[in-house]
């Protein structure tokens, strides 16, 4: 088996910008491709709620082919999100707010929507719902694989994965990206 193909240049950056901030929470590679490849087939204005230091920004970025194309995230950390501005400082297309996610509510609707999974009630169904085009993609991750239902998740039933996979308006999946991580995607109707 061959190694993985190098990492594209802005995410490489975007990991080098984590490493020398001690952020070591960010998007794993297996879900960055993903997230290239799916914004390698939008256009319009992208989002992501929770920057980070940048790196699912970076692996978004790494897959826009449109220059009409744009990239806004949000982090509420100022630090983390002035550290990510670095990773993005020449480039028009990716602007890098420290703001809470819902200064973003005014910049949409998206074409694609990444989230983390974090607190359900942030990032659930009704919360975004509105946010993002028809036929728009909303991609969650940080799930732990599931194969039964309703979906549980430490002992308890993951309301979060269940909404968005039964939600009427979204056209939901749940896709293994590894052994131990899944995604979600959902395609708005």
């Amino acid at each position: 088996m061959s190694a993985p193909p190098d990492l594209p240049d802005v995410v490489s950056r975007a990991f080098a910008v984590s490493r020398r901030s001690g952020y070591v929470s960010f998007c794993r590679n297996e879900t960055g491709r993903l997230l290239a490849t799916l914004a390698a087939t939008r256009g319009g204005t992208m989002a992501e709620f929770g920057t980070g230091c940048g790196v699912g920004t970076a692996w978004l970025r790494s897959g826009v082919r449109d220059r009409a194309t744009r990239i806004v995230t949000a982090e509420l950390d100022a630090r983390l999100a002035g550290a990510a501005a670095e990773i993005f400082a020449d480039d028009p297309q990716v602007e890098v707010l420290s703001a809470d996610w819902s200064t973003l509510l005014d910049k949409g609707p998206f074409s694609l929507l990444f989230l983390d999974s974090g607190e359900p009630t942030e990032v659930g169904v009704d919360a975004v719902a509105d946010l993002v085009e028809e036929g728009g993609i909303v991609v969650l991750d940080d799930f732990t694989p599931c194969e039964m239902w309703p979906p549980v998740t430490d002992g308890r039933v993951d309301t979060l994965r269940e909404q968005w996979l039964t939600d009427e308006r979204f056209t939901s999946v749940e896709v293994m990206v590894a052994s131990d991580a899944s995604t979600l995607i959902a395609t708005k109707r």
